[in-house]
This record gives C-alpha cells, structure tokens and sequence, in this order.
C-alpha cells in the first residue's frame, strides 16, 4: 500500500488508455507520455497496460506501507527515498514507511513536466470501461474518478514481489531527439481544413515558435504565436476529433486536443501531432516553446516503427540485467 501525502498535485492514476468508447462520447485519456508508462513498466516486469501514477505539479510526496519495487519515469524531478538521492529512468526497491519524494523538475533544455512513478504489478484500481485511466471530466476511472489527494491511499498489485531492481535506461529525450534550431519539435500531418487557411499561415505554422500558454492542461494545449488566417470564414458541424487533432478557433490561436479532450469538436482543424510524438508534447513544460515539422503519412508510420525499435530494446536490455547471475 502506499499514501498520498501531498495536496494539489493533480496527480491521477493513467494507463495507455481507454480505447474504444469514443463512439459513446467517451474520451481516451491515458498517460500524456505513455513512452514514460511503457518503459515503467517493462523495467518492472508488469503488464503493459498496468496503471502508474502520472505527476505534473511538484513537489509531490507518498509514503511506502510495505516494501515495493517502483520505477521513476518521465520527468527528472531531483527525487529522494527518505534522504538517499535517486536516479531518474530508474527501478528502485523502497522498503515499508520510507518517503518518495518529488521536486522540480531538473534537465535544461531536456526538462520535462510530468513524471510516471510506476509500482510493481501497477497501481490496483477498478477497470472501467476496459481501462483504469482517470476520465477527470467525467468522474470515474483511476481512483474515485478524480485527482489524487493528501491521505489517499492505493494498492500495488505486485508490492512484496521479486523484482530486479538497481537498474535504468537512456531517457528517450536523448535517444530519440528532435529538435529545431534548438528548439524542441513534434512531427505533423497536415488535416481536412489545412489548404483553408491562407498560404502565409501555413508557412508561418512551421517557420514559427509557438508558445505552450497557461491555459493548458490534460484536455488541450493551447497555443500563442502568428494568428492563423481562413481564406474564408468557416463554420462547420461537430465532428469527431482524437488526441493530437490541432483546432483552430476564430482567434486564430492553435489548440492542441491533448489525452482528456472531448471526443468531439467544430473547429477547423489545421494539423494532427503524430501518434510518435505526442509523449513529447505530452512532456513539453507550461510556458516553453515548440517547433511543428511537416511530415507524410509514411514517415508518420516509421516514427511509430522507431518508437517501438526503441521498446523493444528496454525490453531486451532488462531482460539482460533479469538474467545476470547475482553477487552474494
């Protein structure tokens, strides 16, 4: 068992996500850098679709009721067990009433916004709708269906079991980069309404920074840079729209429907982040800046080849450091 001891965190219980229920009105949520969940945990030998903890206010703090075998992930937050510093991208063993502990976010220009903290066998919450994600806008999933809160107390499903712990990985932020002049970047695939807009927007959408503004959270990002103009005014229907789907409403200010967003939508719509890099975005801090790469549907699909190149290989490394004989 383990306990919250932190209040306004906005921590929530996420996993890959909730898939099939858009068609009842139903969003995915799911971990904003489901590469952090992923390798989470495959280091701690748990189901792929097994629940972690996603952090993205700091600092945050839980106290161990029994000894468990957890993994950090995302985020490089300065974490401490107790008084002993620990290494991010990490599986660490955490004996009864010791206290994990994360702070601000550490890395320059690799910082991160949201850190997974993954427990052996996962975090034991209820399955609904074919997933244990917190749906916040609609109150179920994850734990009670809401943010978690000082003296919240939850179960991993594997605590007390033999894991191999004292190892960790390359993050992906340096084995996978993508940057622009410095700048971190996301791949885009232009959308429906896309030749809608005037030709100096569309040049402006990818020769431009675009600031993550303050009004961006788990259900879209919104963003401040050069006005994109319609050659005409468009009004359109309600449609349906997923993770990544890049909006434009009359400001001419991008939104970027993030993992909690309504699974429908009027606005034009611009662009879609690619399935590949929306951990990246997912990771992007409030405030920092990103760049858009225009990119094809072939390319589109390799991004995802490399991603999982990159799974497959965590999964071998650990496999490795399972098998290596132990010194007495």
């Amino acid at each position: 068992m383990i306990e919250v001891l932190s209040s306004s965190a906005l921590a929530t219980v996420q996993d890959p996500g909730r898939t099939g229920s858009l068609r009842w009105g139903v969003g995915t949520s799911g971990a904003m850098d489901k590469l952090a969940l992923a390798a989470g945990n495959l280091m701690l030998g748990n189901d792929a679709d097994a629940a972690a903890i996603e952090v993205p206010v700091f600092p945050f703090k839980l106290r161990f009721g029994e000894d468990c075998a957890f993994a950090l992930t995302g985020a490089d937050c300065a974490a401490r067990l107790d008084a002993q510093p620990l290494m991010p991208w990490w599986a660490h063993q955490a004996r009864a009433g010791q206290v994990l502990t994360l702070g601000l976010p550490q890395g320059g220009a690799q910082r991160g916004s949201r850190a997974m903290v993954c427990l052996a066998g996962g975090v034991d919450v209820p399955v609904v709708l074919g997933s244990r994600s917190t749906q916040l806008r609609g109150a179920f999933g994850g734990h009670e269906g809401r943010a978690l809160r000082r003296g919240d107390v939850l179960r991993a499903a594997g605590a007390g079991r033999a894991c191999a712990t004292g190892f960790g990985l390359v993050p992906p932020a340096l084995t996978l980069p993508l940057q622009v002049d410095g700048v971190p970047a996301v791949r885009v695939l232009p959308a429906a309404e896309y030749q809608g807009f005037e030709e100096a927007s569309r040049a402006a959408f990818w020769a431009g920074e675009w600031k993550i503004t303050a009004q961006s959270d788990r259900y879209g990002y919104r963003l401040a840079g050069e006005a994109l103009r319609p050659l005409a005014a468009m009004e359109m229907r309600s449609h349906g729209i997923v993770p990544g789907v890049i909006q434009v409403p009359h400001s001419g200010q991008p939104i970027i429907q993030m993992r909690d967003a309504q699974p429908s939508g009027g606005y034009p719509k611009f662009g879609t982040v690619i399935e590949a890099d929306l951990w990246r975005l997912g990771q992007a801090p409030i405030g920092s800046r990103i760049r858009f790469v225009e990119t094809s549907w072939d390319e589109a699909v390799a991004a995802l080849d490399e991603v999982q190149a990159w799974l497959d290989k965590v999964g071998r490394l650990v496999e490795l450091h399972r098998s290596a004989p132990r010194k007495n």
